[in-house]
């Protein structure tokens, strides 16, 4: 049951993220009470069925870089609907969490 507690959690705080801003996994483990648990918001947002509405791209690693995943396409669908809605990307492929970070 705490599981899908947390999913829901994790889910409902990453629907919060606005355009242009981007959070990490960390943040968002901590801000659904799961702190040290960025691995599960990971794995909750990787199995995310296909043409959810859920804005999953908008979460990056602490480092501000799109996470290697599996298969390489994810990864350049993930910068394109960030680019889309304005996020920059400097030379070494990372936003400045400075500039674009939620900080609700």
């Amino acid at each position: 049951m705490a599981g899908s507690d947390n999913e829901a959690c994790i889910l409902m705080i990453v629907r919060q993220i606005p355009r242009a801003r981007v959070a990490t996994y960390g943040q968002i483990a901590r801000l659904a009470g799961i702190p040290r648990n960025s691995r599960q918001v990971g794995s909750v947002l990787r199995d995310l069925p296909v043409g959810s509405k859920v804005p999953w791209f908008r979460v990056v690693n602490s480092k501000g870089e799109i996470s290697q995943r599996d298969d390489g396409s994810s990864q350049s669908i993930q910068r394109l609907k960030l680019e889309k809605e304005k996020i920059v990307f400097d030379k070494n492929g990372r936003v400045s969490l400075d500039r674009f970070a939620w900080n609700p």
